[in-house]
Formats: C-alpha cells, structure tokens, sequence
C-alpha cells in the first residue's frame, strides 16, 4: 500500500479518533480507506444511474399506452 501524509481538520481528527476509540475501526488509515472506498463506490453508482438516464433520453419518447408498457413490463417478469 501507498503510504500518504494528510492533515485534517481537527473536528475530522477527533471523528476518526472517535471511530477507533468505538472500535468501528482498527486504524484512522483504516477508516479513511473504508471512506474512501465508499465515496469511490457511490460514484460508480452515480455514474451508472447517470448512463441509464442518458440511455432512455435517447430513446426518445414511446408511443406505447401506459396499459402496453405495463402489460410488457407484466411479461418480462413472467419469463
């Protein structure tokens, strides 16, 4: 692993001291790792919610009736 220096915040210290202290974490590197990871992952989640938006913006509108979207949608799930 990279070895990094960082200064915090001291209220940002103290939380990563707390989260040790609780034994949420064995380490602050530790924790700043696991956030990190989860920052990471929320934007993955964002970019591909964001590709799927984009996608069915360039479909443009449907010409289906809610009741042919539904009974499609019924259909899928059946399979």
């Amino acid at each position: 692993m990279a070895r990094q220096s960082i200064t915090l915040a001291a209220q940002n210290d103290e939380w990563l001291k707390q989260q040790v202290a609780n034994e949420e974490f064995t380490s602050k590197s530790e924790a700043v790792n696991y956030l990190i990871k989860q920052a990471r992952e929320r934007d993955a989640y964002h970019e591909y919610v964001q590709m799927k938006i984009d996608r069915g913006l360039k479909s443009g509108r449907s010409t289906k009736t809610k009741e042919q979207i539904l009974a499609e949608i019924k259909n899928r799930l059946n399979v």
